[in-house]
């Protein structure tokens, strides 16, 4: 990629306008949003946003808000329809009471009302009497009722499981997996080709030009065929966020070239990233947006600066190219799926080498089938589909049947995620001579000096009280580079995920605060002191580096914050510890009352209900 693409002004405007919305924007309803009404009973009209998804006792979809009462409004809520099967596009009439989205703030663990700020969603509707106020007009309703008769084709002649790989693979729409699979997806690193993604938009581009040429089509109306064909195809699968987001980079492309300006799609891929943050600024904080852009940039900045020699045999070359975009793509992405998922499949390269070509022949051929069967003669590609979607299935089961295909993996800190990408930035780039001789120096410098500041920022003692509808835990890390956890009664799954988020995979010791809470060992825990077991009140559990950690009685407060101590043991479930913490020269902090709050001298640090309340001491 020739370096001048780097001096572009958009590319500044572009990283001053990330860098902004990161420190100062955070997602919040416009005033006339739809969220200030909740807590209220009304009727609001809206249009369904997308294909709903089937749950046990409802059918869920986004609606755009038109009105509230009779009065305009603006705004997303997030449905829930009982009885009612929502449809694309149609305008429906929904009576009920508006509620804030239900959201429980543990650090690392997803909370869902974040989740929907990051789309712009800030209330949640649940309703049994919905009425259709519009109905789409006949574009909407020809695309999806063909979107309906793909899905109805594969269900009723392939297994429930191969179905929803060609329903994933085609049109993002997986259905319900049976939940083995799913996580054999996961772990084999390809969960990403069963959702319609910026790949499928390029590949049914570069398909119909390709059948343009077989026709000797000019050059200008094929790219206006192929912009209508995967048009066409985005809406169909959905028009989601990363299909539109392909789609408008591909039409960026285009117009820069029907306008004589050599831009390329790395310039298309600028444009459309600055166009979206302007009219969405909340896409900066979705996962999806953060991971399609990334990935596309480094396919982009990879393929051109390495680019497979033309005197390699063709299958050779194909191979290798497959090869050289998987491994950008899962480099770019790694620090992203290691902070939000906290593990990393080992064995991804290899099964995304043999099962992305194998995807992109699924995406036609499963289409092809579709046709066929309309015509009554889906019986010539009946065998040949299914032969290539068990195929798929086998090879996603075998590289997730590895020991190590997925490893759980602590996140990474600020610096250590800006040094990353400074020494990848570095690494796709040096091919281009001229621009590594004069960015290298400043490139290493972030590097080295990025994971300098972080640790010095964040370096001291800090105790995070976690809460989850009174259930507690505390965790406490220490200047020395200790890290535990004391528990209370919230379970251990809900603890791990938020070690993973300190960066640490294992706590030092883990100290329960009452007998015969139902712990086992966890592997997450170097130690695990239970109480009137392995130690009694008055001793010393042991020295962690320069952390010394004793046990007392339970130490609990008064509603007036006066201090009283649970003294004796029953050798029943009432009988609980308090643990306290004295490091080097610091004041002791001790964890009392089930981890419910923590005391340093006469500060007390008390939780918050469904939150985490994190403090520096």
């Amino acid at each position: 990629m020739h370096p001048d693409i780097y001096k572009r002004p958009l590319l500044l405007v572009l990283i001053l306008l990330i860098a902004g919305l990161f420190l100062f924007y955070k997602p919040a309803p416009s005033k006339r949003d739809v969220a200030h009404h909740i807590q209220q009973e009304i009727t609001l009209t809206g249009r369904v946003e997308g294909f709903y998804r089937a749950k046990p006792t409802s059918n869920n979809v986004t609606l755009k808000v038109f009105s509230v009462n009779g009065e305009k409004a603006t705004g997303y809520v997030y449905a829930r329809l009982k009885n009612f099967e929502p449809a694309w596009k149609d305008t429906l009439e929904v009576p009920g009471k508006l509620q804030e989205p239900y959201g429980i703030d543990l650090l690392g663990n997803f909370n869902w009302r974040t989740y929907l700020a990051s789309k712009h969603v800030f209330a949640e509707i649940k309703s049994e009497d919905v009425r259709i106020v519009k109905p789409a007009a006949w574009p909407w309703r020809v695309l999806r009722a063909l979107r309906e008769d793909i899905l109805r084709v594969f269900a009723e002649n392939f297994s429930p499981d191969l179905a929803n790989i060609a329903g994933g693979i085609l049109l993002g729409e997986r259905g319900e997996l049976d939940p083995e699979l799913y996580s054999a997806f996961q772990d084999s690193g390809a969960i990403h080709l069963l959702v319609a993604s910026g790949g499928n938009v390029g590949f049914v581009t570069l398909m119909t030009l390709a059948v343009c040429g077989l026709f000797n089509l000019r050059r200008k109306k094929a790219l206006l065929l192929a912009l209508a064909v995967a048009g066409i195809y985005t809406l169909v699968a959905g028009a989601d966020a990363p299909l539109l987001r392909a789609y408008f980079m591909a039409v960026c492309a285009c117009a820069g070239y029907y306008l004589g300006r050599n831009s390329g799609v790395f310039q298309g891929l600028l444009v459309s990233c600055f166009v979206i943050l302007i009219w969405a600024p909340a896409s900066l904080f979705e996962t999806g947006f953060v991971m399609s852009f990334l990935a596309t940039a480094a396919l982009l900045i990879c393929l051109n600066n390495y680019p497979v020699p033309a005197k390699w045999p063709r299958v050779v070359r194909f191979f290798a190219q497959i090869f050289l975009a998987t491994l950008a793509v899962q480099l770019a992405l790694l620090p992203v799926f290691t902070n939000v998922f906290y593990k990393v499949s080992l064995t991804g390269l290899a099964a995304n080498m043999m099962l992305v070509p194998l995807a992109s022949l699924l995406l036609g051929l499963s289409f092809a089938y579709y046709v066929f069967s309309v015509l009554h003669i889906g019986i010539l590609l009946f065998y040949p589909t299914q032969f290539c979607l068990t195929i798929f299935q086998w090879l996603v089961e075998f590289f997730a049947s590895f020991r190590l295909s997925a490893l759980p993996v602590a996140a990474w800190s600020s610096g250590a995620i800006v040094s990353y990408y400074a020494f990848l930035f570095l690494a796709l780039n040096v091919p281009v001579k001229n621009f590594v001789k004069k960015a290298a120096l400043p490139l290493l410098t972030v590097a080295l000096v990025a994971p300098v500041i972080g640790y010095a920022t964040h370096r001291g003692t800090y105790v995070y009280l976690l809460d989850e509808w009174y259930k507690n835990a505390a965790l406490v890390k220490t200047a020395d580079g200790n890290l535990f956890v004391v528990a209370g009664k919230l379970p251990p799954e809900k603890i791990e995920p938020a070690l993973h988020k300190l960066g640490r995979r294992q706590a030092d010791a883990v100290f329960i605060t009452q007998p015969g809470r139902a712990w086992e060992e966890v592997p997450w825990a170097r130690q695990l002191i239970r109480p009137f077991e392995d130690v009694w009140p008055g001793e010393n559990v042991g020295q962690f580096k320069h952390t010394a950690v004793r046990m007392e009685w339970g130490r609990h407060s008064t509603k007036d914050g006066r201090i009283w101590y649970n003294t004796g043991y029953s050798g029943s479930k009432k009988d609980d510890a308090s643990y306290c913490f004295a490091i080097k020269e610091e004041p002791e902090i001790c964890v009392a009352a089930g981890a419910r709050f923590v005391q340093q001298d006469a500060r007390v640090i008390e939780p918050t209900l469904n939150a985490t309340v994190a403090e520096k001491l």
